[in-house]
């Protein structure tokens, strides 16, 4: 984890001020929980240390609730943000059944480094130094085979992410060489993604005793300067005990989705451990972290408008706890990078 703010997110979801304000309490089924999600991705699980480098963040997702302004377990300064930002939620899609709410407030930070540390220069054929610090509301609503999500991730880009600063942090704590090109990051700028994506299950079943499949698709966007695309993709699970969630949470925009739903053993006092695999697609307008800044000049490459993840690993759960660990492959995004690139994933999530 050498290049991890995670001790900071960690900090912060353990700290008193933040449960006090949540005002947490030993829930009695799925709805009245609070999820606490946290996730780092990191190229260390793949021996690499280039390109998409490290990522973390740290979510929560708040009960049921009846609406996002109103509703009192949210706190009253996200009930002020949620008046601005909700007005942007496309009107609900119609429902097989009643639907429930789900706020969801998420911290993170993503780096971005070419392959040659030791190059203090700028390297025409790779990618730019990049950070992307940034706080994030996400508004679901979800039936037991359907979520929608909406979100807005609000941050900045350039120096002001901290990115050089916990690379460094972090690599001085474990006697790692620094990388000698963060001067020539992207400038400072604001950043604004707005994100849709709808989920669904598109069958579940049985094999034998309590071994369960299921296969979820899923399709969105995101619009902004900090990245603009059309996605498209699936997950496929089986294994014992199947949680009832919508699939494996990945640090991408919308990847929120292991919250607990009715019926998941989690609240029963079950354990669970499953497989999966999934695909996401993307066609690619705008990357901000390929493309460069966007009101003033700076280094950028050449991007590729079709780019894919591809995912596998195991997942267990076991006493409100769940834990996934993934490999990751990310096809080649621009024009010159040396073929695709590799990382891992840790994810894990506690209802309260």
């Amino acid at each position: 984890m050498r290049r991890a703010t995670l001790p900071l997110l960690l900090s912060l979801s353990a700290s008193p001020a933040l449960v006090q304000a949540l005002e947490l309490e030993p829930a009695e089924k799925p709805r009245d929980a609070w999820t606490l999600n946290l996730y780092l991705e990191n190229d260390l699980f793949a021996d690499t240390d280039q390109q998409y480098t490290n990522g973390v963040r740290a979510s929560w997702v708040s009960p049921e609730i009846s609406n996002f302004i109103d509703d009192p377990r949210i706190p009253h300064w996200v009930r002020s943000a949620n008046r601005r930002l909700t007005q942007l939620d496309p009107e609900p899609e119609p429902f097989e059944e009643d639907p429930r709410h789900h706020l969801v407030v998420t911290l993170g930070q993503q780096m971005y480094t070419p392959e040659d540390r030791e190059r203090t220069t700028l390297d025409p054929d790779d990618r730019p130094y990049a950070g992307w610090l940034y706080l994030g509301f996400g508004y679901h609503t979800q039936t037991r085979h359907k979520l929608k999500s909406f979100e807005v991730n609000l941050g900045v880009i350039g120096p002001w992410s901290l990115a050089e600063e916990s690379q460094n942090f972090i690599h001085d704590l474990r006697g790692f060489e620094r990388f000698n090109g963060w001067d020539n990051q992207l400038h400072n700028e604001p950043g604004i993604q707005l994100i849709y994506e709808r989920k669904q299950r598109l069958f579940h079943g049985g094999i034998i005793d309590n071994i369960q499949h299921d296969f979820i698709g899923h399709a969105g966007g995101s619009l902004g300067n900090v990245a603009t695309y059309l996605n498209t993709g699936a997950e496929y699970r089986i294994g014992y005990q199947l949680p009832q969630d919508f699939g494996t949470s990945a640090l991408r925009p919308g990847g929120d989705n292991s919250t607990p739903g009715s019926g998941d053993p989690r609240f029963h006092d079950q354990w669970g451990i499953h497989a999966f695999v999934s695909i996401d697609g993307r066609w690619v307008l705008r990357d901000i972290f390929l493309d460069g800044n966007t009101f003033r000049d700076s280094h950028s490459v050449d991007k590729e408008h079709l780019v894919a993840d591809a995912a596998w690993g195991v997942a267990a759960t076991y006493d409100r706890w769940k834990l996934s660990l993934a490999r990751y492959y990310r096809t080649q995004q621009f024009e010159k990078q040396d073929g695709g690139h590799k990382f891992g994933s840790i994810a894990l999530s506690y209802s309260f």
